[in-house]
């Protein structure tokens, strides 16, 4: 695993800010995402299982872990929350919205798990061909982190093609924005979990933003999924 903190983070929050996503540099190594894509078979390592096709979530199928995390998913998420932290929070005050995110990410899981919200949400998805995410947003519970990030673990053009991740934002009295990524392997997309301020001249709105992922073609894709709260 490469250092999270290395990252020019600056230049990723204005780009989250302008776009609601930005694509990190190279944080896993291709041998890390070979070894965290192959753990979907193990089923013990998860608490449950989803078939996106049963629910109308799309075609497809993902396993949220169960805790304990392996080694390298629970410093991912560790490595990911002090820099995405500032990003929330100058998002609550352009809002005029509460900022309940502790300066740690086990402050911040303690606090979930005493509103009731103790189920893990690091999720491993996986898409065949013909599958696909429908849009929509992860929130779980009453409390939200604004920020997520989705990590590739598969390299486009070799082992899938399509399956592009999309993001959609409903703009403020306009037509919807979309945002087409392909996640290149071991980087990481830095993405909005619910919605994003945007200026206007009336000021900072909320803009709601859905994500989701487009068709695959051909091939297997396997996504590491990084949820900043728990689930209720």
């Amino acid at each position: 695993m490469r250092s999270v903190s290395s990252a020019d983070w600056t230049a990723l929050a204005d780009e989250v800010n302008t776009y609601g996503c930005a694509l990190t540099p190279q944080i896993l190594t291709a041998k890390e995402c070979q070894q965290i894509a192959a753990l979907y078979e193990d089923v013990s390592r998860f608490r449950s299982t989803i078939d996106m096709a049963r629910y109308r979530f799309g075609s497809g199928q993902y396993r949220y872990f169960d805790s304990p995390f392996p080694a390298l998913v629970a410093k991912l998420r560790e490595a990911f929350y002090p820099h995405l932290l500032p990003i929330a929070r100058d998002w609550a005050a352009k809002l005029r919205q509460p900022a309940p995110w502790p300066d740690t990410l086990d402050e911040w899981l303690d606090m979930c798990h005493r509103a009731g919200q103790t189920k893990p949400t690091p999720i491993l998805l996986r898409y065949k061909e013909g599958d696909w995410n429908a849009l929509h947003r992860d929130l779980y519970g009453d409390l939200v982190f604004p920020l997520q990030v989705v990590i590739g673990l598969n390299v486009p053009g070799t082992d899938h093609t399509g399956g592009e991740f999309m993001l959609v934002e409903q703009r403020p009295r306009a037509q919807s924005r979309g945002t087409a990524t392909l996640l290149p392997q071991g980087h990481g997309l830095i993405f909005t979990t619910r919605d994003r301020p945007v200026q206007s001249a009336r000021g900072w709105s909320a803009s709601p933003v859905r994500h989701g992922v487009s068709v695959v073609r051909s091939g297997i894709r396997h996504t590491l999924g990084l949820v900043f709260h728990d689930a209720a």
